[in-house]
């Protein structure tokens, strides 16, 4: 049985009581993120101030993965008078929770409590079985791990956070930031989460379903031989109009053998591969130069502004106008 904690008396002027699980090895910056945004005093803001409790298995010091320890004050009993339960990224998506919070979790919920998962606490909140049926997200590098290992749930690798209703699921550590963000302005209203944003210096609202600025992966090319140096050329000549017809040529093999290569080296087809580099290409210009979206779409070899826009915003969910905006160097 764990014991209760002494909880503070609430203020008058506090109407949402948020819970944040901490845990031995716990990363203090994914710590930090909601007790940012909700440990900030929002009453000169105009809303409400947030009661912000800092939960554990157990009260007392913990060890997080810098090497220094931090004071919990509360250990889980406190969740019983949580309107919000936050799980920050759990320590090893191999190592399962301690039933205590496990158990504390699913309790949370049944008596009406939002529950949150900010990156890896989407496993957390997984293993509670909260999310059977759901949608949710989690960071892309253990998206295929997280899908194996909970078949039940309907992960979307791309997105930044998830919203349904009652649970919230959240990509890596900025889109962690993006998820407490847009907690704050469904409680709020958006002029309150965009000062705490602005305070902060962060994008004041991304939405939910813009993908995650990410790279994905693209196969390494390696080696000396002629079709990796027909794929080396191809990234250095993006602005061509590339093809499967040019690459076979050029790597002087037929399109039978090249096309089988090809896929035996990148695990993926041509166009596939081509569109992948053409869109990381766009993502660098749009970040760090001040070329018109036009001449981005000729450099990288999209031909057209309209064809940029299109296949940018079918992978990431936002238009380039838009990513530069947010990504534009001040």
């Amino acid at each position: 049985m764990l014991k209760p904690a002494h909880i503070p008396e609430i203020a008058p002027e506090a109407a949402h009581t948020v819970a944040v699980i901490a845990f031995e090895g716990i990363s203090p910056f994914h710590l930090s993120v909601p007790c940012m945004v909700f440990g900030d005093d929002l009453a000169r803001l105009g809303a409400p101030r947030y009661r912000l409790l800092i939960c554990g298995e157990q009260a007392g010091l913990i060890p997080t993965m810098s090497g220094f320890n931090i004071d919990v004050q509360h250990d889980l009993s406190a969740l019983a008078q949580a309107d919000t339960v936050i799980v920050p990224a759990w320590r090893d998506p191999d190592e399962r929770p301690p039933e205590a919070l496990l158990r504390a979790l699913r309790k949370a919920h049944a008596r009406g409590a939002r529950i949150v998962g900010l990156c890896l606490g989407a496993f957390v909140l997984a293993e509670a079985g909260l999310l059977d049926g759901r949608a949710a997200s989690t960071h892309w590098v253990w998206a295929d791990d997280f899908a194996r290992k909970y078949p039940r749930v309907r992960l979307d690798q791309k997105v930044l956070y998830v919203d349904d209703g009652d649970i919230l699921t959240s990509a890596g550590t900025a889109a962690a930031i993006d998820c407490c963000l847009h907690l704050l302005r469904r409680d709020h209203g958006a002029e309150v989460a965009n000062r705490i944003a602005r305070r902060m210096v962060v994008a004041p609202h991304r939405n939910g379903g813009q993908a995650q600025y990410i790279e994905q992966p693209l196969p390494a090319t390696g080696g000396s031989d002629q079709l990796t140096t027909t794929l080396d050329w191809a990234m250095e000549h993006l602005e061509q109009p590339l093809c499967l017809d040019v690459l076979a040529a050029r790597a002087a093999m037929s399109r039978r053998n090249f096309t089988r290569r090809f896929k035996m080296k990148t695990g993926t087809t041509v166009s596939q591969w081509l569109l992948n580099h053409r869109l990381a290409a766009a993502q660098r210009l749009l970040e760090t130069s001040d070329k018109a979206i036009d001449r981005v779409a000729e450099i990288v070899g999209f031909g057209s502004t309209v064809s940029l826009r299109q296949h940018f915003t079918s992978a990431f969910s936002v238009s380039p106008a838009a990513y530069r905006k947010q990504f534009r160097r001040q």
